[in-house]
């Protein structure tokens, strides 16, 4: 029942614990080399066998034969019992040992923990302070461009302002030989007119002293004139007097010439009849016809002398008052002579003041042309410099451009290398935690749309920590903030989001199994993320870009000495029933695929997942899987609803597996690449689904919960995970549980009225975010001899 080092046969030791692998001889602890038992071994069946064993004696009443095998089962049980307490001292000093290691791994483990995380914090510092830098550069260079567009103009400006100076320069020079000429002719003249003017000044003053002696002479005339018409009307007044007194004198003498005979007689008479008394009579009174009339004979006489001096004063008062009409009318025309020789002299006056004025102002423009000119040519003077130092300046400017241009491209350069080498850090720590990495994606709005409210149902922070990761969503005024990996914009084109997904896709060519699907409601462009839109070279999806990534890479590498082989298969998952989208036989749809075959997902102990009897086709080129892709895509289930013209009733998983040899290093590589477009989540209510089309939505509906409840169980870090509720989760668990990368597309639509559903989008994304499924292992290995030689 006990081995011995002696028995020439060597057993292995039990194991203590049930289930585990027995442990060797190396094995057994290094203190039992120096015992006395240290060349036996114990295994189950020899402890089984020594504590069932039944003594059997020849004789019962032989106490010292049964004394002897009782000493002798009491020495091999101690002996158990001692190698037993051996092997638990080895036991727990490897086990302390073990702890020990595991302690210091743990401890390795939170350093390098610790390290990675203050490694991810000066690298996002680095970031920020890169994007701080470019941001200031960017301002800079925004300002130096707006300097340098500035600089640009005022040059330009400069040019067409010495253009135009030099024009006006031109003009000018012409019009300062024209002004030199008329200035010439004006100086000539002013000659002329200054000798007129001397001439005009002299005629002027001799004008004057004329006009004075005239205005004397006017002055004396005048006051001539008006004693000559002083007397003229006392002389008329004389005159009507005396006229008064000759019609007086006249009557009385026509009265005296009819009584003269009468009184001569009476006179004749008297004087004869008293002559000889010889009275003296002065007087005498005379009644003729009733009448009495005195006559004074003495004054007779001296009427008629008075008579006769009248009529000759009369007559010379005639002819003075002539003479003095004579003179008057003769100084009238001679004061109308001197009033016009007056208006002469003030029109030549006005005319010589007129020159003056003239020839004042034709100095004051020579004098502002000469200024005119003199600030022109320091005009043309300063425009020189000035154009000679925005040249320079110009010139400087030009210069720090281009060093602000080359340390923009070297601060880019470095931009790019930074977001390379956090992308590559992001990516390790996330394939380290074993995190599924969830993009998101917001399609653009679309005519067919309802209008929603004034308020926008998607916006994305600003921030630098958030920029470009960050979504918010506004529902019933309530704001939703959400965190990813990476936030597309609706202005995001295909070729700016697969090239975020290039090197996952690379991977796949390095021995890693990748993962990539997309998830969303109806109608939120996960078919158009992952197929594209054909006949469109710009707007080809994930599927045919990484195809074309896959086969340039593996023609570069072929230089290396990799040679790859690559085998695709296509299956859609329709109302829980798995179809074979390749298959070349008649595709009518029956109750179990598309030609009749029960297709049964299976996963080996590696890993790997096949499903049974699906067509798998070897492809060499792009165009190879392209044809496929086109047949596949006619062979999916597509229908239409009221919130999808064209909706994919199944869910979509495009395959692709890929060996590797590399002939120099002989080392062999195994990835596969799975790209999965689902079915979207819709509701009834909404896609007004019956018929066919409401079984589909049921089983849809049905799949996406069941991968809800395997994302909720994987967060919790349950023990269960239902993968097989479903087609759909069975056919993902190595790439929600397995060592896998594994990326997410959530879809969502900008619409308000499906605001709800791009909600629970979100949500269920955010839960995927957080799921860890391990890390990643990369199928590689080394090519065996026989490989090699069947090969060769």
């Amino acid at each position: 029942m006990v081995g011995t080092a002696n028995n020439g046969r060597m057993r292995h030791a039990f194991s203590v614990v049930n289930g585990e692998e027995e442990v060797g001889v190396n094995s057994v602890p290094p203190s039992n080399a120096g015992s006395e038992y240290g060349g036996f071994e114990f295994t189950r069946e020899d402890v089984y066998g020594l504590l069932n064993e039944r003594m059997k004696y020849k004789n019962k009443f032989n106490y010292k034969e049964r004394c002897e095998n009782m000493m002798d089962y009491i020495k091999r049980l101690r002996l158990c019992i001692k190698w037993f307490q051996e092997l638990e001292g080895g036991y727990l000093f490897e086990q302390e040992k073990l702890q020990n290691a595991l302690d210091f791994t743990e401890s390795k483990c939170a350093e390098m923990d610790l390290m990675l995380k203050n490694k991810e914090e000066e690298l996002n510092l680095i970031i920020v302070e890169l994007r701080k830098s470019l941001a200031s550069l960017q301002e800079k260079l925004s300002k130096e461009e707006s300097e340098k567009l500035a600089a640009l103009d005022s040059l330009a400006r400069e040019k067409e302002a010495r253009l135009t100076v030099e024009k006006s320069q031109a003009s000018l020079l012409e019009e300062q030989g024209k002004i030199q000429g008329e200035l010439q002719s004006a100086n000539q003249r002013i000659t002329s007119v200054s000798d007129m003017y001397k001439l005009l000044q002299e005629y002027n003053s001799s004008l004057q002293l004329y006009n004075s002696k005239l205005q004397t002479d006017l002055d004396t005339a005048h006051e001539n004139v008006k004693r000559g018409e002083k007397e003229k009307a006392a002389i008329v007044g004389n005159l009507s007097t005396l006229r008064g007194q000759f019609m007086l004198l006249q009557d009385q003498y026509n009265s005296c010439k009819i009584c003269n005979v009468g009184f001569l007689k009476v006179w004749v008479h008297l004087y004869l009849t008293f002559e000889d008394k010889k009275p003296s009579i002065t007087g005498i009174d005379i009644c003729v016809e009733k009448q009495t009339v005195t006559i004074n004979l003495a004054s007779v006489d001296e009427v008629a002398k008075q008579r006769d001096t009248l009529v000759n004063e009369v007559a010379s008062l005639r002819a003075e008052l002539q003479q003095v009409s004579e003179d008057r009318d003769s100084l009238l025309l001679q004061v109308q002579t001197l009033t016009a020789e007056v208006v002469n002299c003030e029109e030549l006056v006005e005319k010589s003041n007129e020159l003056k004025e003239k020839c004042l102002s034709q100095s004051n423009q020579l004098k502002t042309l000469q200024d005119e000119l003199q600030a022109t040519q320091n005009k043309l003077r300063v425009s020189d410099l000035s154009v000679f130092e925005t040249k320079t300046e110009f010139e400087a400017q030009k210069k720090l451009i281009s060093e602000l241009e080359n340390r923009l491209e070297d601060a880019e350069l470095k931009i790019v290398e930074g977001e390379k080498f956090r992308k590559k850090l992001h990516n390790t720590i996330l394939e380290l935690k074993g995190n599924i990495r969830v993009f998101c994606r917001v399609r653009p709005l679309i005519p067919e749309d309802c209008p929603g409210a004034d308020e926008k149902v998607v916006s994305y922070p600003t921030t630098t920590e958030a920029l470009g990761r960050a979504i918010d969503l506004t529902q019933n005024g309530q704001k939703y903030s959400f965190t990813f990996d990476k936030v597309f914009m609706p202005d995001a084109s295909q070729e700016d989001v697969f090239v975020e997904i290039s090197q996952l896709v690379q991977s796949a060519l390095d021995g890693y199994k990748v993962c990539i699907f997309a998830y969303g409601q109806t109608g939120s462009g996960k078919t158009y993320t992952m197929m594209g839109k054909s006949g469109n070279p710009e707007q080809k999806g994930l599927i045919p870009r990484s195809l074309e990534q896959i086969f340039q890479t593996r023609q570069s590498l072929q230089s290396q000495g990799w040679k790859y082989e690559m085998q695709v298969s296509m299956l859609e998952i329709y109302n829980e029933t798995i179809r074979d989208l390749l298959s070349t036989k008649d595709s009518s749809r029956t109750e179990y695929g598309s030609n009749g075959k029960q297709y049964a997902i299976k996963h080996d102990a590696n890993g790997k997942t096949l499903v049974s009897d699906l067509t798998v086709v070897d492809v060499c080129s792009t165009r190879e899987v392209s044809f496929l892709l086109d047949q596949a895509s006619h062979s999916r289930s597509v229908g239409k609803t009221q919130m999808n013209e064209q909706s994919s009733r199944s869910h979509f998983v495009f395959t692709l597996r890929i060996s590797g040899v590399n002939e120099n290093t002989e080392q062999q590589v195994q990835g596969v690449l799975n790209l999965i477009d689902l079915a979207g989540s819709e509701r009834l209510s909404k896609s007004g689904s019956t018929g066919d089309r409401l079984r589909e939505t049921q089983a849809i509906n049905k799949s996406l919960s069941s991968l809800s409840n395997v994302i909720f169980a994987l967060a919790k870090k349950e023990d269960h995970v239902p993968f097989r509720h479903s087609k759909l989760t069975y056919l993902l668990q190595p790439c929600l549980g397995g060592d896998s990368k594994t990326l997410m597309f959530v879809n969502i639509s900008p619409d308000h009225s499906s605001s709800g559903e791009s909600l629970c989008s979100l949500r269920f994304a955010s839960r995927v975010n957080a799921c860890e499924i391990g890390i990643p292992r990369r199928q590689a290995n080394m090519r065996s001899f026989e490989s090699r030689l069947s090969l060769g």
